[in-house]
């Protein structure tokens, strides 16, 4: 069993989630109202260590009217227990868990940075050798009463749980811009498909505008 889990994100029309510079500001104001009703609904949000490194995000909601109890469950998919001890995202704002790999799991424990976020009530899992073992993560969320997750990305943490098959449902804000660059981040990065007849099929469900942007919903089939 794991978590029902939805990827959501913005994009520009030609798929990029950041420039090369690391900008990221996309979708508009009620797209974002959206994103934090979107998390008040789930039980957790996940993102991988590239956004926690690029963005120091909050994950709470705070975009909309809500209380602190509303805020979800912060899960940090970082292998080799990289979260900056100043990150946001361990703050006493929400329950945090990071999730690293085994490999690294004794050294970092013996680390100051490990004291400090346990006093800070951080709580982490170790699964997989070298990287996370992404299926016993979720797996572990669900044990841990985790039934509705948000999945925030990046794009290769994107990639990794759509390819093991870990996504249910994508919602993807497409905004009328276009930023080109071979170094911008897509939507989905990660190692890809060799061929088409691999990737992951989609059923697109639900479509409206919000503004001037687009909203796309799809089911992915199984």
């Amino acid at each position: 069993m794991r978590p029902y889990t939805i990827l959501n994100a913005a994009m520009t029309l030609d798929g990029k989630i950041a420039t090369k510079t690391g900008s990221s500001n996309i979708s508009g104001k009620k797209d974002l109202e959206r994103v934090h009703e979107l998390r008040k609904e789930c039980d957790a949000i996940m993102v991988g260590i590239g956004t926690v490194l690029a963005d120091d995000p909050r994950l709470t909601v705070h975009k909309i009217d809500a209380n602190p109890e509303d805020n979800p469950v912060r899960i940090v998919v970082d292998s080799k227990c990289r979260t900056p001890e100043d990150a946001r995202i361990t703050n006493s704002d929400a329950k945090t868990i990071i999730a690293c790999a085994r490999e690294f799991k004794e050294d970092f424990e013996a680390s100051d940075k490990y004291e400090t976020f346990k006093k800070r009530g951080v709580k982490f899992i170790y699964s997989g050798s070298d990287r996370v073992d992404l299926k016993l993560l979720m797996s572990y969320l669900h044990e841990e009463g985790i039934d509705k997750l948000m999945l925030e990305g990046g794009s290769t943490l994107n990639f990794s749980m759509i390819k093991a098959g870990l996504i249910d449902e994508i919602r993807i804000c497409v905004a009328p811009m276009v930023v080109g660059g071979s170094e911008s981040k897509t939507f989905f990065d990660g190692e890809g498909f060799d061929l088409m007849d691999e990737a992951v099929k989609l059923e697109l469900t639900d479509s409206y505008t919000l503004d001037k942007d687009l909203i796309l919903t799809y089911k992915v089939l199984k």
